[in-house]
């Protein structure tokens, strides 16, 4: 079995000036969506899903035709693609879209969108964050150990403070897990810096209030596993959330908050897997020139070849 790779690429990059998982960062204008699909082919993956939004499908369909057209598998086997398109109308029919609301659901909503082509164990990860080598390995066998089973997702974590931007605030799902690596909760917070006290604060996107994180405090930059039953689960939670949020113009449904309201419930646990990986991302125009420096850094050292595709 060869898990798919599903990648968050409909976000319209309002705070980096454009679409972040179009910019060219590489030494030959590799974009950070195609160093992860080298490591993901690598690890084994099959086949690789893109949530976009309408406007610019046919745009990320002739980027993935130019780019990986002759993409092969380890077996031999061609790299498969696939493309849904994330829209804020896709909701459950027995709700009414607030017609004043102008941008889709957030994460959670978008991952939902992959339900009719993904019948496997897949990974979720964003189209602009660099996780590296080491997690995708990772996670695509624990993927491959999971075929079949049920009720059993993971997260590969990361410590706080390597995620942080210099040029702005972020946001992050923090999560806590038990002896025996579990997840026990995951909440999203917002406005995540490091303040001039030197400590790290951001804002809890349940409770609204402003409060200290750890430096290491473990953190979701969503790279999930999830088995195919996700996603029964992801819209029981997502009906739940409507109710209560639908009519509301800016309330998102993300990832770490569907995940919290199963781990709750008791519908699913979430393994926390480490990774020696460092990430690395583009959240504001200002960390373009960082990111751009670390893959000729990584061309330099032979990490990977350069170009990356031919």
């Amino acid at each position: 079995m060869k898990p798919t790779l599903l990648v968050l690429a409909a976000g319209m990059g309002s705070r980096y000036g454009g679409l972040k998982q179009m910019d060219g960062l590489g030494p030959n204008g590799e974009t950070i969506i195609d160093y992860s699909i080298y490591d993901a082919v690598e690890a084994g993956f099959g086949k690789v899903v893109y949530i976009v939004r309408e406007y610019f499908k046919e745009q990320m369909i002739e980027h993935v035709k130019e780019k990986y057209g002759n993409v092969t598998c380890p077996d031999g086997e061609p790299l498969q693609f696939e493309f849904v398109t994330q829209e804020l109308e896709k909701i459950p029919s027995q709700f009414t879209l607030n017609p004043e609301r102008e941008k889709p659901w957030g994460t959670a909503h978008a991952v939902l969108m992959g339900e009719e082509v993904i019948n496997e164990p897949f990974a979720v990860i964003n189209g602009d964050d660099y996780y590296g080598k080491d997690s995708f390995k990772i996670l695509a066998d624990w993927l491959r150990a999971h075929e079949g089973k049920t009720g059993e997702y993971a997260l590969v974590g990361f410590e706080l403070d390597n995620t942080l931007s210099e040029s702005g605030a972020v946001s992050r799902g923090i999560g806590a897990a038990d002896e025996t690596g579990f997840l026990t909760n995951v909440v999203e917070h917002h406005k995540i810096a490091r303040a001039e006290d030197g400590k790290i604060y951001g804002e809890n996107s349940v409770t609204g209030e402003t409060v200290e994180l750890a430096d290491k405090a473990l953190c979701s930059m969503n790279m999930w596993g999830f088995t195919p039953d996700y996603f029964q689960n992801s819209k029981d939670t997502f009906v739940a959330f409507l109710e209560n949020h639908g009519n509301e113009l800016k309330s998102e449904f993300y990832i770490p908050y569907a995940i919290d309201c199963m781990i709750k419930n008791g519908s699913a646990k979430t393994e926390l897997l480490s990774t020696s990986s460092r990430w690395f991302g583009v959240t504001f125009q200002e960390d373009r020139p960082g990111v751009v420096a670390k893959f000729q850094e990584f061309a330099d050292q032979g990490i990977y070849p350069t170009p990356l595709y031919k």
